[in-house]
């Protein structure tokens, strides 16, 4: 079952450090040259963050809320990137594609990551 609390904490938080990562590249090229790999990073981060927020044990369920959480803040930070013209129309859709599958993959391995410390909490 999808956690919305977890859920938000986490596309907020994913959302805030793409924005950071946008503004600074529009005026940075060292900083848009990365924008590609630091996305998917973000999202990667704000899956992880799903899963130790959320509870969760299913893969499938930190799979879907890290998906959701990496894919959402990337396709915010993406529009604004586009709206700023530092990216073409291209890269919103296979952008935020990109980075809802490294939200999930990230969802995934938060079920590794935080074992331990769910149980220890219990």
């Amino acid at each position: 079952m999808l956690n919305t609390r977890a859920l938000g904490i986490a596309t907020i938080a994913g959302t805030m450090l793409q924005l950071a990562m946008v503004l600074t590249g529009h005026s940075n090229k060292a900083v848009a040259a990365m924008f590609g790999l630091m996305g998917v990073a973000i999202s990667l981060v704000a899956g992880i963050l799903y899963a130790w927020q959320s509870g969760a044990r299913s893969s499938r369920d930190l799979a879907t809320g890290g998906m959701l959480a990496g894919g959402a803040c990337a396709l915010l930070g993406i529009l604004v990137s586009y709206a700023l013209g530092d990216v073409q129309a291209l890269i919103i859709v296979a952008g935020t594609l990109s980075s809802a599958v490294t939200g999930a993959l990230g969802g995934w391995l938060g079920k590794f990551a935080f074992r331990g410390v769910r149980q220890v909490a219990r």
